[in-house]
């Protein structure tokens, strides 16, 4: 007769710690995501001030809906080198005489306050938000049509950039307008190569003649379309340089685009 061992009362079986945990830790985490979003628009609405007024402002641009409805657009222009110009008119009388080397210029705003403002906080303050801001709204507005090959910003001279300002303008506004329109940026392309006088009140002819042999080319540019890129254009003058060693170096087209246009 075989005998079976009696078995004593089943054991209970104990669980590691931390093995059903998963479910309360997703938990955790998705609501410590919600609150730190919740937190994040609440800095945002509460602490964020519009870089004009100084109101709450909660737009990504940095300006309140009010401020960015007081910019003063550039609605007609020249559409060779951006000048204002009445509703009907598409060329202006300079560019149908003496056409520039550029085949296109656009602008996103006339030089007025308070974008005036705004660029020279930017330029000579080193207020980087503003100009950052600017060339957010800006490159919804000069969006192309036509994708140029390359972005190319207006060079500094060397000794500017190290014991004047610091940064290139125009590259922080090319590299923006690069992340918008999914276009390269090379900013080393066009080198400054002299210094020359300050252009800022020079008439057009004089800026010409200064900036004549301004400007050399380091890389190849043979048959691309360069888009250059500046904060403002005044009379073109800067643009005709570039332009023109671009296309003496091989670039098939230049075009050209700022922020502000002086009138």
């Amino acid at each position: 007769m075989c005998h079976r061992q009696a078995s004593g009362p089943a054991k209970p079986e104990f669980v590691k710690c931390g093995q059903f945990s998963g479910g309360r830790t997703a938990v955790n985490r998705n609501t410590r995501e919600w609150f730190n979003r919740q937190f994040s628009q609440f800095l945002s609405r509460s602490l964020v001030r519009c870089l004009l007024c100084g109101d709450s402002c909660p737009h990504r641009s940095g300006l309140c809906s009010g401020c960015r409805a007081e910019l003063p657009l550039l609605h007609s222009a020249c559409e060779r080198c951006a000048l204002p110009l009445p509703e009907a008119d598409r060329t202006c009388p300079r560019c149908l005489q003496q056409p520039p080397s550029f085949a296109g210029a656009r602008a996103a705003w006339h030089y007025a306050f308070p974008v005036g403002q705004l660029i020279q906080r930017f330029k000579y303050r080193g207020d980087l938000a503003a100009g950052h801001s600017l060339a957010q709204l800006a490159a919804n507005r000069l969006a192309p049509r036509t994708k140029p090959d390359l972005l190319v910003p207006i060079p500094l001279h060397w000794r500017k950039f190290l014991f004047g300002r610091g940064f290139n303008q125009a590259h922080q506004i090319a590299e923006e307008f690069g992340r918008r329109w999914g276009i390269p940026v090379h900013p080393r392309l066009l080198r400054k190569v002299t210094a020359g006088e300050t252009q800022q009140q020079l008439k057009r002819a004089r800026r010409l003649h200064n900036l004549s042999r301004s400007f050399a080319i380091r890389g190849d540019v043979d048959g691309l379309h360069i888009g250059l890129v500046d904060d403002v254009i005044t009379t073109g003058a800067t643009l005709e340089a570039a332009s023109r060693v671009l296309l003496q170096a091989g670039a098939e087209k230049v075009s050209a685009c700022a922020l502000a246009r002086v009138p």
